[in-house]
């Protein structure tokens, strides 16, 4: 009888630890509260004490490079899934109830499981990746290419600075990102005339 207490705590003990392997799962978040979710799953797992269990957090990212009107460029980073942000961790109650509950976590993604009686919506089971899901995303984020965004796009208004047609005012009618080009419509002896130009050789008007 005495040793009842002994083995309910060692019970409560063995409870409380991290059990399985460690899964990649993916929670949908507010629009633009990826970071914030973050920090806040870090400090909440801090806090809670479930740092055996949730292991990671992350925003996977793609490079890109921003080409403003002067032609300087700006290296940043693009988010490869918008509105979600990936946790590895071994799912137990408490650290799901944890990542659930935190600010702006809309929901884990997964299977949702009816109710049994009444017609409201049940729970979402969450479904881990697969090892190849997790190492495409990453993969994807970490070799890919950097993104080359420009602020200008087919109908803006252009005034040209250098080269040739120095001080020629067009409309772009075409832009290439890849060979950092676009074409534009220039009024030539009376006559609209497509030119290509650098992107640095132009500037948006209005």
């Amino acid at each position: 009888m005495n040793n009842f207490p002994e083995q309910e705590q060692q019970a409560e003990e063995t409870q409380t630890k991290a059990v399985g392997k460690p899964r990649w799962y993916v929670v949908q978040v507010a629009s633009g509260c990826e970071k914030k979710v973050k920090t806040d799953l870090e400090q909440r797992t801090n806090s809670f004490d479930l740092g055996d269990r949730v292991l990671q957090i992350r925003i996977p990212q793609s490079p890109t490079v921003k080409v403003k009107k002067d032609g300087s460029r700006i290296h940043g980073a693009e988010k490869v899934l918008p509105g979600y942000v990936l946790v590895e961790m071994i799912l137990d109650d408490d650290a799901w109830q944890m990542v659930k509950n935190t600010p702006n976590v809309i929901n884990f993604v997964g299977a949702e499981q009816r109710r049994a009686v009444g017609r409201g919506r049940g729970h979402v089971k969450p479904l881990p990746l697969s090892p190849s899901e997790v190492a495409r995303i990453f993969k994807e984020s970490e070799e890919a290419e950097p993104v080359l965004k420009i602020d200008m796009q087919v109908g803006d208004k252009i005034l040209v600075l250098s080269g040739p047609f120095k001080d020629f005012a067009g409309e772009v009618i075409e832009v290439s990102t890849e060979r950092n080009k676009l074409k534009a419509l220039l009024s030539i002896f009376g006559r609209d005339t497509p030119v290509e130009l650098e992107f640095n050789q132009v500037e948006k008007q209005g």
